[in-house]
């Protein structure tokens, strides 16, 4: 996209208290063993009790995020409606999978198979808000959400009124011990609070979801905007610096121009070259990890955006979540986000106050 790709609103259930917006008031949520699960709200706001009993938990989760989001900019009718996840609703497929063996093949319930597909949660917007727009979902694994929003940048660039973007997906116990036998997750249970102290194979596990209503001017509301976008896949260190760099000089900046730098560290030490790579880049600029909030999943980057957008917004950082972070800069109006998922697929991502 030529232009800035501004965030008119958002939305975001995570394991931390992030729907209601009292990330700046409450403490870190603690949680037992290594898997992070979302802290839900209350859906009943948001869909009717009947149809409330027939969803799935990722169904309740990705819907809700999305009407949320909706509410918070004001927008009724979305210009289109495009989403990215690694896994989709992984409990119903999980529980299609199980009825398949249990009854042989045979009169198996299709509503599992059904809300298992990656776009459902897409369909069940588009119903809600009878929205019949470009509707699409990226399933790229570790570029799934990175992808949506590249998307959406194109829509807004070819004269859509504005988009509502997100990401989700979620973890279950099967899924984590399938994860736990090639080494993804750590082999002793560990705090989330004190994850950095804890550098070894492997990370926690994590979940959530992210929604944002995007459009090509400013809003009301001041959450910023996605100024560049950058995705490498499996580069070198000599690949990231350079492309770190060109993303900087196409918008006019220096590295010693960056507010914040926020990161998706997560401990594990397979992985912590690059991180260390980009603190020899960065010097001094302060450092903002965010995986001890959300855990590590396909598309935890959209958590990492929508962390970005909240702090570009209320110009502070809580202490009470990172108190890691000892020089906090005065003014956020340069903030860079790095993540990238197993070592394959990386991204940059430059946000700016205006």
């Amino acid at each position: 996209m030529k232009g800035k790709c501004y965030i008119q609103g958002l939305a975001a259930i995570s394991p931390q208290h992030t729907f209601e917006g009292d990330l700046f008031t409450q403490p870190l949520v603690h949680q037992e063993g290594n898997m992070l699960t979302c802290v839900e709200p209350d859906y009943k706001p948001f869909i009717p009790a009947n149809s409330l009993r027939r969803m799935s938990r990722m169904l309740k989760i990705g819907l809700t995020t999305a009407l949320k989001c909706l509410q918070d900019s004001g927008t009724g009718m979305p210009g289109a409606i495009i989403t990215g996840t690694g896994k989709g609703s992984l409990q119903d497929t999980e529980r299609f999978l199980k009825d398949i063996r249990q009854y042989e093949e045979r009169a198996l319930n299709p509503t599992p198979f059904i809300q298992s597909t990656y776009n459902s949660v897409n369909g069940l917007i588009a119903l809600q808000q009878k929205c019949i727009q470009y509707n699409n979902t990226f399933v790229h694994r570790g570029f799934s959400f990175e992808n949506a929003l590249l998307d959406s940048m194109m829509q807004l660039e070819e004269g859509a009124g504005n988009t509502l973007t997100g990401a989700f997906d979620e973890i279950t116990a099967e899924h984590y011990f399938i994860k736990s036998r090639i080494g993804h997750w750590k082999a002793a249970t560990i705090d989330n609070a004190r994850l950095y102290e804890h550098l070894s194979p492997g990370t926690i596990a994590g979940e959530g979801a992210a929604f944002f209503t995007l459009a090509a001017t400013p809003g009301t509301q001041h959450y910023g905007a996605i100024a560049g976008l950058k995705m490498l896949y499996k580069p070198g260190q000599e690949k990231l610096t350079a492309s770190l760099h060109q993303l900087l000089v196409q918008h006019g900046l220096q590295l010693k121009d960056l507010d914040l730098v926020i990161t998706g560290r997560n401990a594990d030490s397979n992985f912590e070259h690059y991180y260390q790579h980009l603190d020899t880049l960065l010097g001094d600029t302060p450092q903002l990890p965010f995986k001890h909030l959300c855990g590590e999943y396909d598309t935890a980057s959209a958590f990492g955006l929508w962390l970005g957008a909240e702090l570009i917004k209320e110009q502070r950082i809580p202490a009470l979540l990172f108190p890691m972070v000892k020089d906090i800069p005065a003014q956020l109006n340069h903030v860079l986000l790095y993540n990238h998922y197993f070592g394959e697929q990386h991204v940059f991502m430059l946000l700016t106050r205006d």
